[in-house]
């Protein structure tokens, strides 16, 4: 109520104000206690037998794909040494 007992005229006050959007989930916790959670995740990974492990080739083979795909915009280069491995009988990666 204002000093002669009327209400003040809401109209011309502004509408609604947008709330503040903030980080939800895992991007709005600190870094350390993201790290913490996924530590006990991968532990009972480990734990109940269902974690991956990589072995030597599979990881040999996931390397050789990273740099391939890293590597795809410098035109022929790859292509070049993709044919010399294949004439040398070593086994490729498919890069396509």
């Amino acid at each position: 109520m204002n000093d002669d007992g009327q209400r003040p005229d809401l109209s011309t006050l502004p509408t609604e104000v947008p709330p503040v959007r903030r980080p939800r989930g895992f991007a709005g916790m600190p870094r350390e206690q993201v790290s913490a959670i996924a530590r006990l995740g991968g532990r009972a990974a480990h734990a109940a037998g269902t974690a991956h492990e990589w072995d030597h080739e599979e990881a040999s083979l996931a390397g050789r794909k990273g740099g391939i795909a890293t590597h795809r915009s410098r035109g022929g280069s790859t292509k070049a040494r993709i044919e010399r491995e294949r004439q040398a009988g070593s086994d490729p990666v498919d890069h396509e």
